[in-house]
Parts: C-alpha cells; sequence; structure tokens
C-alpha cells in the first residue's frame, strides 16, 4: 500500500470493521413515492451501487421513527414492525458487496411536514388538507415561514424518545450494523440542544445539561436494546453559525457526555438549525470542527462537507483531524468514487476493492 495512506485502512467500532475511512453519508433521496415509509428500487439501486463502488460504511438517509417525525412524505420510516422486512434486501446486498450498512434515524421536529421534488411544495409546509401534518418542537416557535408546531409535553418528550428506541430495534433486526441518532440540522433533538431555540423553562430547557436532556435519554434508551457490539453514532451541527447560538465549546462539551454514555462516533455537519445565516462555504469547512472534537472530546469523529479529491480527503484521516471522512455529493456524481480514489493514491490494483465482476475495468497502472 501506498506509504502515508491511512484513508484505505480499516477500522473498527465495537464488533464492527470498515474495510476502509470513505464512507457514505446520510443523504435524503425524498424517493419513498408510495408514502409509507418503505423503500423501493431507487434506493436498492442507490445503495448498492455505493456498496460495489468501495465505500466502507453507508449510512441510509433519514429514517423516521414516526409517520409524523418524517421531513417530508416521501421519507423512509421505521415507525411499525411492518416495515422491517423491506430494508432488508437493501441491507443484504450492501452486505455482500462490502459494505457496513447503517441507518440514520431521525425526527423531524418543527421542520416537517414539507414538501419536495416528488410531492410537491418543496420547502414549504404542506396544508393538512393535502396531506401535511402537525408538527412539534420544544417550544411553539416556527422554522421561518414553516407552520407554527406544538410544543412538547414532558409524557410526549419520553414517548419520542421511546419511538427512537423501538424504531433501533426495528433497524437491528433488518439487519443493519451500526445506528445513528440524527441531532443535527435543526431536527427534533437539535432544536432541543439549541439555545437559540429552546427556551423551555423545565427539566428539558435552560442550562445545556438540561437541553441535552432528551438526546442522552434517547442515547441512553437506543443503547440499551441494541446488541452491546453493535456501534453507535449521534450526528450533529457543531455550530449554528449564529451569535448566541449552539457552538464548538458545546459540542465538545456535548461529545464527552455521549461518549460516558456509550456513542462510538460523533458524526460533525454543522448549521440547519437556524435560517438564513451567512455559512462560510469553502472545501473542507467542517473538517476543523471534527478535529476539535475528536482531540478534545477523545471520541471518534467522521468529517463531511466539500471534501471531494482523494488526497484532501487522505490527508484529513492521516493528519488525525477525524477517524474517517464522508463523501456526500461528489458520490452523487461519482458512486465509485472510492475505487477512481484508491487508485488515484497509488494504491496497487489487488489492494483496490474491485467488485470481481468489474475487475476488468480497472484503471492501468501509470506508465
Amino acid at each position: 500500500m501506498a506509504k502515508k495512506n491511512k484513508l484505505f485502512t480499516p477500522v473498527t467500532l465495537r464488533s464492527v470493521s470498515a474495510r476502509n475511512r470513505v464512507w457514505l453519508p446520510p443523504m435524503d433521496t425524498y424517493s419513498v413515492f408510495k408514502l409509507d415509509g418503505r423503500p423501493t428500487d431507487f434506493h436498492y439501486q442507490h445503495y448498492v451501487s455505493r456498496a460495489l463502488g468501495g465505500f466502507g460504511l453507508i449510512i441510509v438517509e433519514s429514517t423516521a421513527v414516526t409517520p409524523e417525525g418524517r421531513i417530508s412524505p416521501c421519507d423512509l420510516g421505521l415507525w411499525e414492525d411492518a416495515q422491517i422486512d423491506s430494508y432488508r434486501w437493501i441491507v443484504d446486498a450492501m452486505k455482500a458487496a462490502g459494505a457496513v450498512p447503517a441507518i440514520q434515524l431521525n425526527h423531524a421536529g418543527r421542520k416537517g411536514s414539507t414538501g419536495c421534488f416528488a410531492f410537491g411544495r418543496p420547502g414549504e409546509s404542506i396544508p393538512l388538507d393535502e396531506g401535511g401534518w402537525h408538527t412539534v418542537g420544544p417550544v411553539d416557535r416556527s422554522y421561518g415561514d414553516l407552520r407554527r408546531p406544538h410544543m412538547l409535553s414532558m409524557e410526549e418528550i419520553h414517548a419520542i424518545e421511546d419511538r427512537f428506541r423501538d424504531a433501533a430495534w426495528r433497524a437491528m433486526t433488518a439487519g443493519f450494523e451500526a445506528i445513528e441518532i440524527h441531532a443535527a440540522h435543526g431536527y427534533l433533538l437539535s432544536e432541543f440542544l439549541d439555545p437559540l431555540v429552546n427556551t423551555r423553562e423545565d427539566e428539558y430547557g435552560g442550562s445545556p445539561e438540561r437541553r441535552m436532556r432528551m438526546l442522552v435519554e434517547t442515547v441512553d434508551k437506543v443503547r440499551g436494546v441494541i446488541r452491546d457490539d453493535m456501534p453507535l453514532f449521534v450526528r450533529i451541527s457543531a455550530t449554528d453559525w449564529a451569535e448566541g447560538g449552539w457552538d464548538i465549546e458545546a459540542s465538545i462539551d456535548l461529545a464527552r457526555v455521549l461518549k460516558e454514555h456509550g456513542v462510538d462516533l460523533v458524526d460533525v455537519s454543522t448549521g440547519g438549525i437556524v435560517p438564513k445565516v451567512t455559512v462560510p462555504v469553502r472545501p473542507g469547512y467542517q473538517v476543523p470542527f471534527a478535529d476539535r472534537i475528536r482531540n478534545e472530546a477523545g471520541i471518534p469523529t467522521s468529517a463531511v462537507g466539500l471534501i471531494t479529491k482523494p488526497r484532501q480527503a487522505n490527508k484529513v484521516v492521516t493528519h488525525g483531524q477525524a477517524d474517517v471522512v464522508e463523501i456526500g455529493r461528489a458520490a452523487l456524481r461519482e458512486p465509485y468514487w472510492p475505487l477512481k480514489a484508491a487508485h488515484k493514491l497509488g494504491l496497487s490494483r489487488d489492494e483496490i476493492p474491485y467488485p470481481p465482476q468489474y475487475e476488468r475495468g480497472a484503471w492501468p497502472r501509470e506508465q
């Protein structure tokens, strides 16, 4: 293997080993056209092609733990046992192709009941008489122009935590080998974390510890129902990019708490909580947050955000800024990005995870 190439070395969390450190992040495709939460042929093609393309671990997109927890009517769901079997063929095919299948569980909170390309009204609240639903949040304040949410009671908070637990059990039963809890991008769990959103005055608001409470309780319930040897990830937004909001210092503190509660990796993103903020988007712009959380909280992290070049990705893991990188938009363009990246980084033909059926199409050695 080429010297100083860590990107294509295995990484192990609990009992699960991924063949490399190039992972596919959860990216919503809004392609449940029957609106029943079940994956379709599209999802099979989408995820299995990336598994054949060499990704080490694949995180299936935002999967709702309740029907009201969907971002749009076209989201995936695991809110009932009848949905379990619809995932098995995709999970089994990803495993057969060499990738670790993971899934992200989510409740959209006040950002739910919005349209998408397949349903119409993208970015808008769907009227109740057109298939929309009442949304919920830590308080009854809207996100931008979206529908005003219902403020959750403590009993309702506990019920949603239980739905995360139940969905995690279903995901494990379907064969997924890792679970990610979505606490980023302004969805329900990140709404509770954020001081600009969560202005509650009870046990779930006020101090940082109280604002973390719903997430920590959810982690505990999920950790308590999945196997001890099964990795658990949490995705967070490391900063709001807004004055007085959630920031990197709060994220480091949260990561330390999550580590104590059995979380194995923090998937580090940013933003999505406060509308109309300026984000300094540039290549690798979120990597410094993953770096600080990894090295100051002492927990493995993944880095994401305009990581598009093989050497750029390799540098992140080689320099210890993150344990893995997630290739998102570039993977939409190139499902076989890892195979090409391994070639460009100088791995030999035998070291690149070509599917046997595709070995004849391997990139030629440099002359």
